[in-house]
């Protein structure tokens, strides 16, 4: 089993890490955003990713998010685990807590959502996006750092780079949202058609725009309370590594079993070519 960790890399430092190499890699969509850094954590193989890149020069809207998933499914990762800040729209979701989500709402608009198009369609189930097997576990690990943890919620991913204007993060409220970040979408998709386990430990760094009584986001607000969170992030990461079964027996793992519906003569050999890693067992 292979976990992959999306974030920044500020995680690449803990206890118990042992780092076997740092790889370039490159996919039919493109690099991904930053080199692969392999690793080992209780036993259990671990890659790294830097989302928004190296020294963080990648807005959430130019992320790859179709190379970084390729480039880790095609290195053997099953199961994913998302890194992100988030604007809190709930009083009781305080910055400096974290949110395992359940619920994702796609609020964004220019961003390549699918890895099947040019000739194969995939109609994948999204109903429950988050896997009802690794968000536990994420859970668990949070709390066994003594976090301040929050289990369920609705996320909502929205363009970005900007923060929202009040009216926006007022009307997130009124939608009953319960955080507001900028990458969850379209990773978390792509992440489920390529049959992998993904689950976010989202940080609370602020209450977006709507609190009256609290000052809007700044990014020094972010910067500051993921410094203050990233001693548990690490230490939650090596108690996950204790938790992971040794075999998924969730869904996410044949998530593609009933939604090709293309014809196999009328898929281009290109295209299965350049989707060979998600769908082999598919077409062999």
């Amino acid at each position: 089993m292979t976990l992959g960790i999306i974030g920044g890399s500020g995680l690449y430092e803990m206890e118990g890490l042992k780092i076997v190499e740092t790889r370039e890699v490159t996919t039919p969509f493109g690099p991904p955003s930053s080199p692969l850094t392999m690793g080992e954590i209780e036993g259990v193989a671990v890659v790294f990713l830097a989302r928004h890149g190296p020294g963080h020069s990648i807005s959430p809207t130019e992320i790859n998010y179709r190379a970084n998933i390729y480039a880790l499914k095609e290195i053997g990762v099953e199961q994913v685990v998302s890194i992100s800040a988030c604007g809190s729209l709930r009083e009781d979701y305080a910055p400096g807590d974290v949110v395992v989500p359940d619920q994702i709402v796609d609020h964004t608009r220019t961003r390549q959502n699918s890895f099947f198009d040019e000739g194969l369609v995939a109609h994948v189930s999204v109903a429950d996006p988050f896997c009802p097997d690794l968000s536990p576990a994420v859970a668990e690990s949070l709390k066994a750092t003594h976090a301040e943890v929050h289990e369920g919620g609705t996320t909502i991913t929205i363009e970005g780079p900007r923060f929202s204007t009040r009216a926006e993060s007022d009307t997130f409220r009124a939608w009953g949202m319960s955080v507001v970040g900028m990458t969850t979408s379209p990773e978390a998709f792509l992440a489920r058609e390529a049959e992998m386990c993904y689950a976010v430990m989202a940080h609370v760094t602020d209450y977006d725009s709507w609190h009256q009584s609290e000052a809007p986001v700044t990014v020094e607000m972010v910067l500051r309370t993921l410094e203050t969170n990233m001693k548990f992030i690490r230490n939650a990461i090596v108690e996950l590594m204790r938790r992971l079964p040794n075999e998924r027996e969730c869904f996410c793992k044949d998530a593609l079993q009933d939604a090709l519906v293309t014809q196999r003569d009328f898929v281009p050999p290109e295209t299965l070519k350049k989707l060979k890693p998600l769908v082999q067992r598919y077409f062999d």
